[in-house]
């Protein structure tokens, strides 16, 4: 879209504090806190001057998201009012400025309001209350571009098209004439086509045909364009641009396709969640997390739960090539008529926001893991067919014989491990698809959550547990890739969550992560990512701490060992190697099955090795004969190093942020698991550090964020009291 005037800085909080947006009306501690800290009104306000120069132009504030029921007042009137936490809403000031100083009051209010999407019921994460999103000055012509939504028919096509429709926006009803013309450049800038349209109404449609050289867009080849939109009228000139991509996503009973390509979807739900700010991280972070989910967790798809999240996450997919499931806010419980009412608009906020990121291919139009409500659920599938017949619908239940009103029947199985469920059967990773349905017919069909509060597992659990928690994971994925008629499956979750204190373990956390809430991997998080091509990383990750004692009984068998390698060479101690090759047995299925390593595969002269006298030993990953990367453990780690590392070395001035990590390391260099010990944290410079000062590792880890001041060099100083100190730099500007 058109440049926006940043509009976040100088917002005085509760009369008292000046604030920069984003912002979250109450910093929580890490865990064992009251979630009802937030749930009361706040109130944000700001003064500016009007600039002479906004005479005879449109002028609002837009704002990317506030939690919740936001009321907005100029100069003590109140100009608009918005209750979604999720998606962005306008205060228009056109009309009501004055000469001089002008003051805008916001008023949020973060109880649960029963009325509004998703309360009413109990919900299984926190709303924190606050502006958490950005906020934007928008100054216009009279009379301009308000959204587009851009379509690529038949993009297989050799040659091919584009249709738009642009939308105008006149809020005073000026008479329209002029002309509309759009330019499609490609992701380097260069014009391809243009085409001009004439202005009789308040939309007005574009086309263009016969465009040859265009990429698909496509997960490993995220190819973008953007249209960029002139409008002319008498009032004045506007113009805006809408990134978009030419792709097909269709759910068929054979499974998912992108471009008319069978695609084996997988992924992991997110929560736009982090640890002390809850929502309020701005777009590094929303970005690193896009980053984390594609490029280190080697996932192709993400699930949005269970709201629409921040723009600039999904500006960062569409960038990627990572595919999205949106949906709209809500946990089982469905309110009263005005409540639907609010969920149907909803549909329609969502939609039109998103409608033109490539990377979503179906839109959640049904509350998570509702109960059947055929009439409200005839009314949000109509409303997202009619807004935006491109995509599928899908709408996540748990419950199984649910009327199918949506194009795709999304579930949520959780039958592994849930005797209840399974009853005498054996252990079983995914249900047949006409046993959950009770259909007659194969349909579309996608898993959209498992694992999770089946088996919650902490980074600092024992290694039995970690193994089990990482076998449930690599199950579910293997069952899915064997099934043509899945799609795909979508675990619960990447990243653990603060919570209410009716889930989780206690301490207001989900443990049900592949990763913890600083986005460090546990042994789970392998599963997902050795399934990726050795041409994109060699992965050779044992799901071991390598400790005699560690484990029930003892020893480490059986040792799964998750990696894409054709075998694996152990060596221990002193002892001859001895290779393994992967399970095709019990995972005949996976891009890349584990090496599982048990009593059965070693002798009884091997075993006896294992004895009392606990030594070191080196696991090596082989592809064609060659060895390609090798993991080493010491039997007697001590700890040894601090490591402080930040996921960038410079940062943006404005409030920009990124997450640093501390570790506590052993003497080869290894993360010491269950080191526990505080270490405090000092920044000093462009900086300000989001979280408390002393913090305890877990795991041996921990981290935080920073937020740059300003410009200039910023400096992390980490102590442990044991080993010492640990000092990284960064600049910021």
């Amino acid at each position: 879209m058109r440049p926006l005037i940043d509009f976040n800085s100088g917002w005085l909080f509760e009369g008292k504090d000046t604030v920069r947006l984003p912002h979250t009306a109450v910093e929580l501690p890490f865990s064992y806190f009251d979630e009802k800290a937030y749930q009361r009104v706040f109130t944000y306000e700001k003064r500016f001057a009007a600039d002479p120069a906004w005479n005879g132009r449109e002028v609002s504030v837009v704002f990317d998201g506030a939690m919740a029921n936001a009321r907005v007042s100029l100069n003590g009137a109140e100009i608009t009012a918005h209750k979604d936490g999720y998606t962005p809403f306008e205060a228009r000031l056109t009309g009501k400025l004055k000469t001089g100083e002008n003051v805008i009051t916001v008023t949020i209010d973060g109880s649960e309001n029963p009325e509004i999407p998703p309360f009413g019921g109990q919900i299984d994460y926190l709303t924190y209350a606050g502006i958490y999103r950005e906020a934007w000055l928008r100054v216009t012509a009279p009379v301009f571009i308000g959204n587009a939504k851009v379509e690529t028919p038949d993009a297989l096509a050799e040659a091919k098209a584009v249709r738009a429709r642009i939308e105008l926006s006149n809020p005073t009803g000026l008479a329209l004439s002029g002309t509309v013309t759009a330019v499609l450049h490609d992701a380097e800038g260069r014009q391809i086509a243009e085409a001009q349209a004439a202005v009789s109404g308040e939309s007005v449609d574009i086309a263009m045909d016969g465009l040859s050289g265009i990429a698909l867009w496509d997960i490993d080849n995220p190819a973008l364009y953007t249209l960029v939109v002139t409008l002319e009228t008498p009032h004045g000139k506007d113009e805006a641009s809408f990134r978009f991509g030419f792709r097909t996503a269709e759910f068929t009973t054979e499974g998912f396709k992108l471009n008319g390509r069978l695609l084996k979807l997988r992924g992991l739900n997110r929560h736009q969640s982090f640890p002390y700010m809850g929502y309020a991280m701005g777009r590094s972070a929303q970005e690193r997390d896009a980053e984390i989910l594609k490029r280190e967790l080697k996932l192709n798809i993400v699930r949005t739960s269970h709201y629409p999240q921040s723009h600039y996450f999904l500006d960062r997919c569409d960038e990627l090539g990572l595919l999205v499931f949106e949906e709209i806010p809500g946990w089982q419980h469905i309110g009263g008529e005005s409540w639907k009412d609010e969920s149907v608009v909803n549909v329609r906020r969502m939609i039109t926001r998103d409608w033109n990121h490539p990377s979503i291919i179906i839109w959640g139009v049904r509350i998570n893991e509702s109960q059947d409500d055929h009439d409200f659920y005839v009314r949000t599938n109509r409303l997202a067919r009619e807004l935006d017949p491109t995509r599928s619908t899908g709408g996540v239940r748990f419950i199984t014989d649910s009327e199918l009103l949506e194009d795709v029947y999304t579930m949520n199985d959780f039958i592994l491990g849930n005797e209840e469920l399974g009853g005498n059967r054996p252990r079983t990773p995914l249900r047949p698809q006409q046993e959950v349905t009770g259909l007659d017919r194969v349909v579309p069909y996608m898993i959209t959550e498992y694992g999770g509060h089946m088996y919650p597992t902490k980074s600092w659990d024992q290694e039995q547990r970690q193994a089990e928690h990482t076998l449930r994971h690599l199950e579910v994925m293997n069952a899915a890739y064997g099934d043509p008629q899945i799609a795909g499956c979508i675990g619960w979750c990447a990243f653990d969550y603060n919570t209410h204190k009716d889930f989780g373990s206690g301490d207001r956390i989900c443990h049900h992560g592949v990763m913890d809430m600083f986005r460090e991997p546990k042994f789970a998080a392998y599963a997902y990512i050795s399934q990726c091509d050795p041409e994109d990383e060699v992965v050779l990750k044992p799901v071991t701490f390598w400790a005699r004692g560690e484990r029930n009984i003892g020893g480490v068998l059986p040792l799964i060992i998750l990696t894409n390698c054709d075998e694996v060479e152990l060596v221990y101690g002193k002892n001859p190697p001895k290779r393994f090759r992967p399970d095709r047995e019990k995972f005949p299925h996976l891009p890349h099955a584990p090496v599982v390593i048990t009593r059965a595969h070693l002798t009884e002269e091997e075993l006896g090795l294992w004895g009392m006298s606990w030594e070191d030993a080196t696991i090596t990953g082989y592809i064609g004969g060659k060895a390609v990367k090798t993991v080493e453990f010491v039997c007697d780690p001590i700890a040894h190093d601090l490591e402080v590392i930040a996921d960038r070395t410079r940062i943006g001035a404005d409030g920009d942020t990124v997450r640093v990590m501390v570790r506590a390391l052993d003497q080869s260099g290894k993360k010491l698991p269950f080191f526990p010990e505080p270490v405090s944290i000092e920044v000093s410079g462009a900086a300000e550090r989001l979280g408390p000062a002393l913090v305890p590792l877990r795991a041996g880890s921990t981290g935080f964020w920073l937020r740059s001041t300003g410009k200039g060099p910023i400096t992390i100083t980490v102590t442990s009291e044991r080993l010492g100190r640990a000092v990284a730099t960064l600049s910021a500007g």
